[in-house]
């Protein structure tokens, strides 16, 4: 078993070579001898040969000892004139010659590609002009494909081998469109010398995840190699300010690991257009600019994607993320602006519009590179922040300690963590994630042109329901739900958030208790203060009581829902309420389907319907948020509960 532990990462890539043409390599295929084989002579019936033996004759003692004589004579000069005859060992390792035990090899691979020795493969490493991996027994020449990598050169931890044990690690690998792509740089196979039952001797490597940090066990885990995890609905309706260890996680690949001291040294490359560069520690920033604190929500472009997905009835790409894909956070750290002029860029140049920079491009320790507008960088009511600190302890490793770029009222994937290198550019960033990621698309495309996508930045208004609670059955309707009828109604008390991008303010967040047939108003709570200049970057929470006429449960509990009733919890089921009884009769059970949907500043507004901003990635799901509620509606249990309708209306009115 061949062993291959990779070195530190973050050195790797900088001693990796950049990626070059592909130069094809031309190797004639090596052609094995067949040793110590033999003819297997000619067969005929026991009648043939005996119709063709002629009678012996008799041979004189004399010419017996001549011929003898003779071929001693002519064996001799075979062996003297006949070379030794080649042993290829590993033949003979290898397989068997049918009915004599004899070792050959056989190869029945294209006879077009060469073939590679593993020493040979073993030189094409990460320091190769041109990279090698394998896979199954194929070799293939990845020096074009690492720039279109979607880990850029992570990639790169494979060269000179196996490319398998990383892929068992990294199971996204696993797809068939993925090995069409590899299949493209195929230039031979490994020597069948060097194959174990048809594959190379199996490598181990180490598991570049094991340094990964404990998580909160609370968080809701999506996958686990990259760990990405969402913020639990209970956390998200029970802090403005959400804890650094219930903050969601969304990683593409490990946690890079720095000591204090690594931490304190880390260096931060700033380049200008001109390619000029400064070099800022982490010290440096922390002693030498004016510190700064924002309130920002970081809000993943594809939370809410498995709403989108059940909502639609339709399949999308990516993380099956519920509500949970976006926190709050007060960030510590120096305006990016600040650092900028510091290193020689005049801002005026983009107010003029004679500035060389279009863009700012951030790039990660880890491979991870995204971009955004050079005018969102450099205003001074942007608050792009280059963030040391989150609710006022240093930045956990998840989150990109010891430094990473916030990006207020943008999408979080423009807040690039573990923050190395920072360049100004005429062009976007170059990555995978910047160009041929979180965009968004029509309904009907699905075979698209990334390039004519605008990348997402500013994130539209969004709401969530994060919590529901139903109370007793009450004769007296609450005001706040409009209702024709004086029956008898189900109290409900429900909660969540609301947040919009660009610094917009939520102004409002409606409420229908009947899938949008009437509308209500929730309470905004006041734990958000917006910016002096009106900015506001961090989300609303928000808070509604009210009562549900029994003429709006009507869906049986097991009956058919409409297709957004089915973006609650899971398809073909229902959300029991955090305090219902599952003693009640099933039989009795009926349905009803709350919405909420929030309303900005500027009066932007989500959508009715998943199905008509459906896109293949599954991001911006931002329609109106559906969730299924259920209780026991038989009479016994609506008569039973009468008698207090006046205390519990007013438990829940103070909750």
């Amino acid at each position: 078993m061949a062993s291959r532990t990779p070195t530190c990462f973050a050195r790797q890539l900088h001693q990796a070579a950049r990626p070059r043409n592909l130069l094809s390599r031309q190797t004639s295929p090596k052609i094995q001898s067949r040793a110590f084989t033999r003819p297997t002579a000619a067969r005929h019936s026991p009648e043939a040969i005996k119709a063709k033996t002629p009678a012996p004759h008799p041979i004189s003692p004399r010419a017996a000892a001549l011929l003898a004589t003779i071929s001693l004579l002519s064996f001799g000069y075979a062996l003297y004139r006949t070379p030794p005859a080649a042993f290829d060992a590993a033949a003979a390792l290898h397989s068997e010659d049918e009915g004599y035990g004899q070792a050959v090899l056989r190869d029945d691979r294209d006879p077009n590609l060469p073939r590679f020795r593993m020493s040979e493969i073993r030189k094409h490493d990460a320091k190769s002009r041109h990279p090698w991996v394998t896979h199954g027994d194929k070799v293939y020449d990845i020096t074009e494909w690492i720039s279109a990598h979607p880990g850029g050169q992570v990639i790169l931890r494979a060269a000179g081998g196996s490319i398998e044990p990383y892929w068992n690690i990294f199971t996204i690998h696993k797809n068939q469109y993925v090995y069409d792509i590899l299949n493209q740089y195929l230039i031979g196979y490994v020597h069948q010398a060097d194959l174990v039952d048809g594959k190379p001797a199996h490598e181990t490597i180490e598991d570049p995840f094991a340094d990964d940090p404990v998580r909160h066990p609370d968080l809701i885990t999506r996958t686990l190699k990259p760990r990405n995890a969402e913020t639990p609905e209970q956390a998200l309706s029970a802090h403005f300010i959400t804890p650094n260890e219930l903050f969601y996680v969304r990683n593409h690949m490990w946690v890079p690991k720095l000591t204090a001291d690594e931490a304190e040294a880390h260096v931060l490359t700033v380049e200008l257009p001109d390619g000029t560069t400064k070099e800022y520690t982490l010290r440096d920033l922390k002693t030498k600019f004016a510190e700064k604190k924002i309130t920002a929500v970081l809000q993943c472009s594809g939370n809410r994607r498995s709403h989108m997905s059940r909502g639609s009835n339709r399949a999308t790409n990516g993380l099956q993320w519920e509500a949970g894909a976006i926190s709050n956070a007060t960030w510590e750290g120096v305006l990016l602006a600040d650092i900028l002029a510091d290193a020689g860029f005049d801002a005026a140049t983009v107010r003029d519009g004679t500035s060389e920079a279009q863009h700012v491009q951030f790039s990660g320790m880890e491979a991870y590179g995204s971009s955004i507008p050079i005018k969102k960088a450099v205003d001074p009511q942007g608050d792009v922040l280059l963030a040391y600190g989150m609710n006022g302890k240093p930045l956990p490793r998840d989150h990109g300690y010891p430094l990473r770029s916030i990006v207020p009222g943008h999408v979080a994937a423009r807040s690039v963590k573990w923050l190395s290198h920072v360049t100004l550019s005429d062009e976007e960033s170059p990555s995978q994630w910047q160009r041929k990621d979180y965009k968004c698309f029509g309904p009907n495309q699905t075979k698209v042109d990334w390039e004519k996508a605008p990348a997402i930045q500013e994130l539209p208004v969004q709401s969530a329901i994060t919590g529901v609670k139903l109370g007793e059955w009450t004769a007296q309707q609450n005001q706040a739900t409009p209702s024709s009828s004086d029956g008898p109604a189900k109290e409900v008390a429900l909660n969540g958030y609301a947040y919009s991008g660009g610094g917009r303010s939520v102004i409002r967040v409606d409420v229908s208790l009947d899938d949008g047939k009437t509308w209500s108003q929730a309470n905004l709570l006041p734990d958000q203060v917006s910016k002096f200049d009106g900015k506001a970057w961090s989300w609303k929470r928000w808070t509604f009581n009210g009562a549900v006429p029994l003429e709006a449960f009507k869906t049986p509990e097991d009956g058919h829902e409409t297709d957004e009733d089915k973006n609650t919890i899971r398809r073909g089921t229902a959300r029991r309420p955090t305090n219902e009884s599952a003693q009640s009769t099933k039989g009795n059970r009926r349905c009803t389907t709350v919405a909420i949907k929030a309303t900005d500043e500027v009066y932007n507004t989500q959508p009715e319907s998943h199905a008509a901003t459906w896109n293949f990635r599954g991001n911006l799901a931002t329609a109106w948020h559906r969730v299924q509620v259920c209780t026991d509606c038989s009479p016994n249990a609506i008569v039973l509960n009468k008698n207090s309708d006046d205390k519990n209306s007013s438990l829940h009115e103070k909750s």
